[in-house]
């Protein structure tokens, strides 16, 4: 995997002036455009669209500075339909326009060539299953919540603070195959939004394909597939997110697993009265490599 992000980033330098195939790219790489723009962002820390945009930015700014050509010129070379569309991507990486770095020589904020090394740790165990799973639903209350990498998201709080306590414990009588217990479902995320991005966040439980959801409830329909179990226990939310964020620099990158489009599942199994610690389970959908 680690050659595989190296090997695009590559690609990515020799097509800045065009765009990028990265759907053929992966098939080359005998891996999925989702997988590896969902290990790209996990790695690089940004989405890979966000990547190639400073990069050609950085690259651009080069141009603008040398005043050779004109900048409607520069714009096209870049892939740009007008001054006005590379003006407003040049400032959103530069902080200023290209007219004002070209008459001032600056500010430029330049975007490095990024390299992924794999750094063999393995000193913590992480504790997976892979389970196979038939066609099920998830049922519960969903809502559109932005996307937070780090720390409690407040959206989501607020969501599930504003349910009644009784809508919990009729979620937890519906909830009859795994994942067992009251859910966290992230969905509609795309495999490299950047932090802000909006997905369906669903407050529910896991039901068998035929049992029957009550009408005011929000439904997830799920195929059957393979999913990787990590489990986790420790404070809340920071070792369920460390664990999140070990699936990709660890994981996935030692064993012939990749990920398939599909939400993902936290499984809260047990919890201290104040939320301070949990042990969990973060299930991901998964197909061999």
């Amino acid at each position: 995997m680690i050659s595989a992000l190296n090997r695009l980033v590559d690609s990515v330098e020799q097509h800045l002036t065009e765009e990028l195939d990265v759907t053929a790219l992966a098939r080359r790489l005998g891996t999925t455009e989702y997988h590896l723009r969902r290990m790209f962002s996990s790695l690089a820390g940004m989405p890979l669209s966000e990547y190639v945009r400073r990069r050609r930015m950085t690259v651009a700014a080069a141009d603008v500075v040398r005043g050779n050509d004109d900048l409607l010129g520069i714009a096209v070379r870049y892939g740009y339909g007008s001054t006005e569309a590379f003006g407003r991507a040049f400032r959103a990486v530069h902080g200023a326009g290209p007219g004002e770095v070209r008459r001032d020589g600056g500010p430029l904020r330049s975007q490095p060539q990024i390299r992924f090394r794999l750094t063999v740790e393995g000193s913590i165990p992480m504790d997976t299953r892979i389970a196979e799973r038939p066609a099920f639903r998830l049922a519960g209350h969903a809502t559109r919540v932005p996307l937070i990498y780090r720390g409690v998201n407040p959206h989501i709080q607020q969501f599930i603070a504003g349910l009644p306590l009784e809508e919990h414990q009729r979620l937890k009588g519906l909830s009859d195959t795994e994942p067992a217990g009251l859910l966290q479902v992230t969905d509609d995320l795309e495999p490299d939004s950047a932090e802000g991005s909006e997905l369906t966040y669903l407050h529910g439980v896991a039901v068998s394909r035929d049992t029957p959801v009550p009408d005011d409830l929000d439904a997830i329909e799920l195929p059957a597939g393979r999913w990787a179990v990590f489990r986790t226990s420790g404070p809340y939310p920071e070792t369920l997110q460390n664990a999140w964020a070990a699936t990709a620099t660890e994981w996935f990158p030692s064993n012939p697993w990749r990920l398939r489009p599909g939400p993902s599942i936290v499984a809260i199994l047990d919890r201290a009265a104040d939320f301070s610690t949990a042990t969990c389970e973060l299930w991901m959908p998964v197909e061999p490599a």
